[in-house]
């Protein structure tokens, strides 16, 4: 099942992934997140809920048809459409705090299910690709939609900081170079 915008053929500059998602509110509130930053979102089966449930969609609000997602049937299948190495798993388990992550356009974000969170036998493989949003023991964990926005965002200003500038200049050089001098706004 693949249901991607016809808007653009780019890659997203983010991909997020829900590992076996429970619970169609928060999956709905993560698509608007994905939506606002321009991530696609991949949804690893089984899910707790049908993917045209009201909740779902309700959630998501008239945002839905903007949203790049795709749904998998297992991790195996996930792996065959992105880098690994590209992913940051996120889990309270973790050491690094995921401010500390230098992300990449492209990069894949990884959380675990509400009530299982990620595989324990993940974080021995690969430890250093796990990551922790740091909160006061009270809280114990943050809301999974929750956790998925303070990630994205971070991902995503951490991008126009760092390539925001280089596009614009790429896009001048390209006018540039193609003598279309008319067109180009150095303002």
């Amino acid at each position: 099942m693949n249901h991607d915008p016809a808007e653009t053929n780019d890659e997203p500059p983010l991909n997020i992934v829900l590992y076996q998602p429970e619970i169609p509110h928060n999956t709905g509130s993560v698509g608007r997140t994905c939506v606002a930053v321009g991530a696609k979102l991949w949804l690893v089966r089984p899910l707790g809920f049908q993917v045209d449930d009201k909740h779902l969609r309700r959630a998501g609000m008239d945002y839905w048809q903007h949203l790049d997602w795709q749904a998998v049937d297992s991790w195996t299948q996930l792996l065959d459409h992105l880098p690994q190495e590209r992913m940051w798993y996120f889990s309270k388990f973790a050491t690094k705090p995921y401010t500390h992550v230098e992300y990449q356009p492209e990069d894949v974000i990884v959380f675990g299910s509400e009530s299982q969170g990620l595989p324990s036998s993940w974080r021995d493989e690969r430890p250093d690709r796990f990551v922790k949003i740091p909160i006061r023991a009270a809280a114990r964990s943050l809301n999974l939609s929750n956790a998925v926005a303070v990630a994205a965002f971070e991902a995503q200003r951490q991008r126009e900081e760092r390539y925001g500038k280089e596009e614009e200049i790429r896009e001048v050089a390209a006018k540039v170079a193609a003598h279309d001098s008319a067109d180009i706004d150095l303002g």
